[in-house]
C-alpha cells in the first residue's frame, strides 16, 4: 500500500547536466501553486546526488526518491508559504 500522492506536474530532466537540472526544477516549482507536487526524472550519479539536497536547501520538501529502470523519480512539494 502506497501513501504517495499523484503529482500535479512532471519534468523529465534525463540527460540534463548539473546545475541546469536544478535550475529547471526550481523554475518549474516557482510556477506551481503552494502545496503542489512535482515529479522530476533525474539521471543517476551527480544529478540524483546534488538536486535533492539543493532543493531542500532552497526550501522545498522532498517527499520521495525511487529508482526506476535507468533513472530516478523524485517527488518535490512546493512550500505552503514563502514566509
Amino acid at each position: 500500500m502506497s501513501n504517495i500522492s499523484t503529482p500535479d506536474a512532471k519534468l523529465d530532466l534525463r540527460g540534463t547536466p548539473c546545475p541546469i537540472n536544478f535550475v529547471r526544477t526550481k523554475l518549474r516549482l516557482e510556477q506551481m501553486p503552494p502545496g503542489a507536487l512535482l515529479e522530476v526524472w533525474l539521471d543517476p550519479g551527480e544529478p540524483i546526488e546534488q538536486v535533492p539536497d539543493s532543493l531542500t536547501m532552497a526550501g522545498y520538501s522532498i517527499e520521495h526518491i525511487a529508482p526506476v529502470a535507468s533513472y530516478y523519480c523524485l517527488l518535490v512539494r512546493c512550500p505552503l508559504s514563502t514566509a
